[in-house]
């Protein structure tokens, strides 16, 4: 409820150009709140999880497909989402907050965390053999600068994998609207190689791939829906 009364502050944010730093604060909170509900019910580390099905089946690869490659995962948050890749010769989070993340224990963590937005990451052309962005893209701070920079530091030949939220309204968190086009803005350098739009049915991707209803277009209602993208580089 706090949460949707503060959205409707959003545009007297962006007049006052602080809508940025809202958003920051916002998402932090939102870890750290996390953490501590987390902690009130187990004493172990409960912010490293298990996600390597969306790396694999999700997009239909393989655990093998990362053997010695470059990754980068874009918006990581604090919960370790590249602690299953040891098969990779890099792998990276990348996450404006990835400082302060550091209270919330991602210290034992074996993935590096780079603290960068999006709209400059902070790594040679063509450096990352894979770049994932994973319930983030909505989150950034300019969407065509962000894809600019995911052109620039995908390889020749590499993947881009991308999971986000479609068809809701700008809020605080989540300030840019995603239509199901969004592929189309990765072309010419890009080609589609998987697609699938999927009914919002859990907050968790790999829940709403196992359940696989596929979001119906023919159904006019206003509701959420989840695109799961696999996009390989074909151009410079």
């Amino acid at each position: 409820m706090l949460a949707r009364t503060l959205d409707l502050f959003l545009p007297t944010l962006k007049f006052a150009k602080i809508d940025v730093a809202a958003k920051r604060a916002f998402e932090l909170a939102f870890w750290l709140k996390l953490r501590v509900m987390h902690r009130l019910k187990t004493s172990s580390d409960p912010m490293s999880g298990v996600y390597e099905p969306c790396y694999t089946a999700m997009v239909g690869l393989t655990v093998d497909d990362y053997r010695g490659k470059k990754l980068l995962d874009i918006g990581c948050g604090p919960l370790g989402t590249l602690e299953w890749a040891d098969m990779t010769s890099e792998r990276v989070g990348l996450d404006p907050l990835a400082n302060s993340y550091r209270m919330l224990g991602i210290g034992h963590h074996k993935m590096a965390y780079v603290t960068a937005r999006s709209e400059q990451i902070p790594y040679a052309d063509g450096y990352f053999d894979i770049v994932s962005c994973f319930n983030a893209m909505d989150h950034v701070d300019d969407l065509d600068q962000t894809i600019v920079e995911i052109k620039r530091v995908t390889a020749k030949g590499g993947f881009f994998l991308l999971g986000v939220d479609t068809n809701h309204a700008p809020t605080i968190a989540e300030p840019i609207a995603i239509d199901w086009k969004i592929g189309d803005k990765f072309a010419p350098e890009f080609q589609v190689e998987l697609e699938h739009h999927y009914e919002k049915s859990s907050t968790s991707y790999i829940e709403i791939m196992e359940a696989n209803a596929l979001f119906n277009h023919n159904d006019p209602r206003p509701r959420y829906g989840v695109i799961i993208l696999k996009l390989r580089k074909i151009s410079l």
